[in-house]
């Protein structure tokens, strides 16, 4: 399987992971607020604090954005581009967030697909702190309940990034059993989120949200992305029996490689392996 050297020593526990309780709901993100601001009230009327959201088609701006790039300096494995700033109203096609805390305030780690005004489709990292709603658009959330996804330096990788962290429950409305997961560098996709539903005697789950990266990509329509580093969206995912009855993850994705190449599919499972992270929510069906 594909890896690549990160500048740090790897832990030993491969998947960070809290479980808590949640639900799913849906809301609409109003305008003319930042659109983290817009996130955290749409879940802080559900009674949550964080969770994770997917959405389709929305409006943004201003807009700002950075996209995966190769390290100049060496003290990552990948690194961030120049900020872009387009002008006028960008139209999201796909994106998934994950929202938390980083240095005791809300964020959000936020990828997506999208069309610019000028018409130039792209890609990548959104900025909490530059990008407005600019019209009002739903999105589909899990809100959870005794975690949190907390913004934390990470020696392997070289970067600060969220993970789940353990948090007092809000008291919030929540009816699921869930997950909240961090899965760390070079281990395959699917097959991590298939070994730890065997562990904790999950039969079925759902995915929610879903920000991350892998070492390219493998698609089942036959589709490859070549270039390493990307920003990867979860667009749906499932783990459940396949006919043979052994677990089987089916996790539909969007991404962005560091040429600027999109691509959208569903993953192989064994080809797949996580570049700098995967945030995402397990929400527990059997």
């Amino acid at each position: 399987m594909r890896s690549i050297k990160q500048p740090g020593v790897p832990v030993v526990e491969r998947i960070q992971w809290v479980e808590a309780r949640g639900r799913a709901f849906s809301f609409t993100l109003e305008s003319g607020l930042p659109l983290l601001e817009a996130a955290r009230r749409g879940f802080a009327a559900e009674g949550f604090a964080g969770g994770v959201l997917n959405f389709r088609h929305g409006a943004l701006g201003p807009f700002a954005y950075v996209m995966p790039a190769l390290s100049k300096t060496g003290e990552n494995a990948a690194f961030y581009s120049d900020t872009y700033r387009p002008g006028g109203v960008t139209r999201t096609k796909l994106g998934s967030m994950t929202l938390g805390m980083r240095d005791g305030a809300p964020f959000f780690h936020c990828h997506g697909l999208w069309t610019e005004a000028d018409g130039k489709t792209s890609g990548g990292h959104m900025l909490p702190d530059e990008t407005v709603v600019a019209e009002p658009f739903e999105v589909q959330a899990f809100g959870v309940d005794g975690a949190m996804f907390a913004a934390e330096p990470d020696p392997e990788t070289n970067f600060k990034l969220f993970g789940p962290v353990a948090a007092t429950s809000a008291g919030a409305r929540a009816t699921s059993r869930a997950f909240a997961l961090r899965l760390r560098p070079n281990q395959d996709f699917a097959g991590c989120l298939e070994a730890f539903c065997r562990a904790h005697g999950i039969a079925r789950a759902k995915i929610h949200g879903g920000v991350g990266s892998t070492i390219g990509a493998r698609f089942t329509h036959g589709g490859v992305t070549e270039p390493f580093a990307t920003e990867l969206a979860i667009t749906a995912g499932v783990i459940a029996p396949s006919p043979s009855g052994a677990l089987e993850a089916a996790l539909d994705v969007a991404l962005i490689d560091y040429t600027g190449g999109m691509a959208e599919g569903l993953l192989v499972r064994g080809d797949n392996p996580v570049l700098m992270t995967m945030e995402l929510v397990l929400e527990v069906l059997g």
